[in-house]
């Protein structure tokens, strides 16, 4: 449960935006206003009605400043996000999952508590209804009616590091919410990856992949994959094949404990992929790999109502999970 030991003063207001559209809300004032109308109404009554500073990111900010009344709407350096943790009491995500895998990235350390509106066309982790959010954000800043707190659930991350002839590459370090992939790419060839638990060999991936997958994540590319949908707050990391070249490799779930690696091995007929939370996709060469665990640093996202109650709904809502005619009585 998240209690404020002081009440909050620092929100960070996140939304998804296009190239397309954030030039052209750049154009003119009423284009710009009439994108920007969900934002403001939230930017709006944060700071007016909750008197909190309200952080947007750089580029928002732009448009923000040329808009008449929002003079308040500060931004951060996004070259050094290292302290944004600990100037930020809270996040509030407006659109689909993606704005929250995006604020996800902004936080490599610690991240603060992230209250997520729906605008997206799925929206599996935003469980908050965009019309509720006054009422919901009262509740996040002072608490509900019969609690001082709201619900919330931490969300597993992995800790993922490329390595090359066995040490470690500057700067390629990636915290993920969902998933790390590891695939062939376009070659004709199957990949193959030799699979490391506490450097013992477990098995060798042949077919077009790999993922590994937090329990956020296995009901996203890892459910399409064959693996099973598990609840977020079960400590654990899935390891799901994509298309095995062998009808008895199945996906298995590992304890939140495990230390894996993905090497490509030099006798791999050609070079793979690897993606995380599918983005900052780069090569694997042949003798590279990828060490991946567990983050010491999880998501912690505000329920709505509680966290199993919110996972089932978001199962039957955007999977539809179940659903079918009910059997008629004899």
């Amino acid at each position: 449960m998240l209690l404020w030991k002081t009440t909050p003063k620092t929100v960070l207001l996140l939304k998804k935006l296009g190239l397309e559209l954030m030039e052209e809300a750049k154009e003119e004032t009423r284009e710009k206003m009439l994108f920007f109308q969900i934002w403001c109404q939230a930017a709006s009554f944060l700071y007016h009605q909750e008197k909190m500073t309200v952080l947007v990111e750089p580029e928002v900010h732009d448009v923000f400043a040329r808009i008449p009344g929002f003079g308040f709407v500060q931004t951060f350096y996004i070259q050094d996000t290292s302290d944004l943790h600990e100037r930020v009491d809270f996040v509030a995500c407006l659109g689909g999952d993606g704005v929250i895998l995006h604020a996800s990235n902004l936080f490599k350390g610690a991240v603060p508590p992230v209250v997520s509106f729906n605008l997206g066309s799925l929206g599996f982790l935003t469980s908050h209804p965009f019309e509720d959010f006054r009422q919901d954000l009262k509740r996040v800043i002072h608490g509900n009616n019969t609690l001082d707190g709201v619900y919330i659930t931490l969300r597993m991350r992995l800790r993922c590091e490329i390595y090359r002839k066995g040490k470690a590459m500057p700067g390629k370090v990636f915290d993920v919410l969902n998933e790390i992939v590891v695939d062939r790419g376009s070659n004709p060839y199957l990949s193959k990856i030799e699979c490391y638990e506490h450097d013992r060999l477990i098995t060798k991936v042949q077919g077009d992949g790999v993922i590994v997958a937090t329990p956020t994540g296995s009901t996203a590319y890892s459910t399409a994959a064959g693996g099973s949908m598990v609840h977020p707050n079960v400590p654990c990391m899935l390891f799901t094949p994509i298309c095995p070249h062998s009808l008895s490799f199945r996906p298995v779930i590992l304890p939140d404990s495990a230390k894996l690696e993905l090497k490509i091995p030099d006798d791999a007929r050609s070079n793979a992929w690897v993606s995380f939370d599918g983005k900052r996709r780069q090569q694997l060469s042949r003798g590279d790999s990828v060490r991946i665990y567990m983050s010491q640093h999880p998501l912690p996202t505000v329920n709505k109502s509680d966290q199993t109650g919110d996972w089932f709904r978001s199962l039957i809502r955007c999977l539809n999970w179940n659903e079918r005619l009910d059997q008629k009585a004899l």
